[in-house]
C-alpha cells in the first residue's frame, strides 16, 4: 500500500491533501459550532416547555443533529475550502510553480480528487447506515417536543392491499382515534362489503383497531345486506397510526431497508408519498458525489492569480454555493408538481453542475 502510494502521491500531493483536509475540517466543525449556537437559541423554549433534560438534548437530539448537518453541509463545505486554500496558493504564486514544471493540469488536479474521494467514501457511508439512524434520535426528539406543530393529517385515502381500502375524515394523534372511518373490500372492480364507523381506536397492546357505533354493508351482486348500529368490533388491518401522521423528515430516519419496504407498500396504497421516499431513497446515493462536482468547479475558478487576492474567487464560490442549494431544494419540487422522475430529480443539481465544472475546467488556465 506504500509503495503504492508512494508511485502516484509525491511531496507536493500531500501538501495540497493536507491543505484540503485540513481546512475541510476546521471550517466544517466552526460550521457546525456556529449552527449548534444558533439552533440552541432557537428551540429554547420547546426544550424548557417540555422539559427536557440534558442528557435527552446532547445524546438524542444533538447526536443526531450534528452528523446530519456535517453530511449535509459537507459538500457545500467542500466547495469553500477548496477555493480558499487554492486561491491562496494561486496569490502566494504556488500553483505556477507545479504547472511550468512539466506536470499537467490534470496531474494538478490528483490530490484534490484523491481527497474528493476520501470525503465521498465518509458521506455515501454515512448516508447509507449512519445518518438513518442518528436521525431517526433526532426526530424522535423533535416529534415528542413540539418541534413539528400538530403532525396529523385529515382526509387520508389509503390503499391497504389490492383489494382493500380505507378513508378518514379526520385522526386524533393523542387518542389514537380515526374519525368517520370507511373501509372498503373490493373483489375485482365490485365493492363487496363495506364498513362506516364513527371512530376507530388504535389497541397499541392488541394491535387492532376497535372500530364503535358501526354499520357494514355486503354486496353481492343485486343481494345486499346491511347491519346497522353495531356496538363495537375489533379489527386487524395493515394500518398504524404512523399512517396518518404527517411528519417531513421521518423518510430520512428510516433504514434503507425499511425505506425499501415502505416504498413497495406505498406503490400499493398511493397515498401521494411515493416521490419522497423515492427521492430520499436516490439522493442518499447520489448526493456524495457533490464532492467531486464541486472540488471541479472550486479549482477551476481559483486556480488563477487574479487581482484583489482571495475574494472574487470566495465571492464566486458563495454565489455558487447559493444557486446550488436553491436547485438543490427544488428538485423535490419538480419531481413531485412537474411529474419528473425522482432518480432524475436527485441527479440534477450535480448534473448540472457538473456540465458547468467540465466547461470551468476546459477553459482552466494550463
Amino acid at each position: 500500500m506504500k509503495q503504492l502510494l508512494d508511485k502516484y502521491l509525491k511531496i507536493i500531493d500531500w501538501y495540497i491533501i493536507k491543505k484540503y483536509l485540513g481546512t475541510f475540517i476546521f471550517t466544517l466543525f466552526i460550521v457546525i459550532g456556529i449552527s449548534v449556537v444558533f439552533d440552541i437559541s432557537e428551540h429554547l423554549d420547546n426544550f424548557l416547555s417540555h422539559h427536557a433534560t440534558v442528557y435527552d438534548i446532547a445524546f438524542k437530539y444533538y447526536a443526531g443533529f450534528i452528523p446530519f448537518f456535517m453530511n449535509l453541509l459537507s459538500p457545500l463545505i467542500t466547495f469553500l475550502a477548496v477555493i480558499y486554500f487554492t486561491a491562496k496558493m494561486a496569490n502566494q504564486t504556488e500553483i505556477v510553480p507545479i504547472l511550468s514544471g512539466k506536470a499537467s493540469f490534470n496531474r494538478f488536479l490528483r490530490p484534490y480528487f484523491v481527497s474528493a474521494t476520501l470525503i465521498f467514501i465518509v458521506s455515501l457511508f454515512a448516508n447509507v447506515y449512519l445518518i438513518p439512524y442518528t436521525n431517526e434520535l433526532k426526530v424522535k426528539f423533535e416529534n415528542t417536543h413540539g418541534f413539528n406543530g400538530d403532525p396529523t393529517k385529515n382526509e387520508v385515502h389509503l390503499q391497504l392491499d389490492t383489494r382493500t381500502y380505507v378513508y378518514v375524515q379526520s385522526y386524533d394523534n393523542a387518542s389514537k382515534t380515526a374519525y368517520q372511518f370507511v373501509l372498503e373490500k373490493f373483489d375485482g372492480d365490485k365493492l363487496r362489503e363495506k364498513i362506516v364507523a364513527n371512530t376507530a381506536t388504535f389497541d397499541s397492546l392488541k394491535r387492532k383497531w376497535s372500530l364503535k357505533n358501526y354499520s357494514i354493508r355486503y354486496v353481492n351482486g343485486l343481494r345486499e345486506k346491511l347491519n346497522m348500529n353495531l356496538p363495537q368490533k375489533d379489527t386487524t388491518l395493515e394500518l398504524s397510526p404512523s399512517d396518518f401522521e404527517m411528519h417531513d423528515n421521518v423518510y430520512s430516519a428510516m433504514s434503507t431497508s425499511v425505506l425499501n419496504k415502505n416504498i413497495d407498500k406505498e406503490k400499493i396504497r398511493g397515498a401521494g408519498n411515493l416521490k419522497d421516499m423515492q427521492y430520499e431513497k436516490y439522493k442518499r446515493f447520489i448526493y456524495p458525489l457533490a464532492s467531486y462536482v464541486l472540488t471541479m468547479i472550486g479549482v477551476s475558478i481559483s486556480s488563477r492569480r487574479v487581482r484583489g487576492g482571495i475574494g472574487l474567487p470566495l465571492g464566486i464560490g458563495l454565489f455558487l454555493c447559493f444557486a446550488y442549494i436553491v436547485v438543490d431544494k427544488f428538485a423535490l419540487v419538480f419531481a413531485i408538481k412537474s411529474g419528473l422522475p425522482s432518480l432524475i430529480a436527485a441527479a440534477l443539481p450535480n448534473f448540472l453542475f457538473g456540465v458547468l465544472g467540465c466547461y470551468l475546467l476546459y477553459k482552466a488556465p494550463k
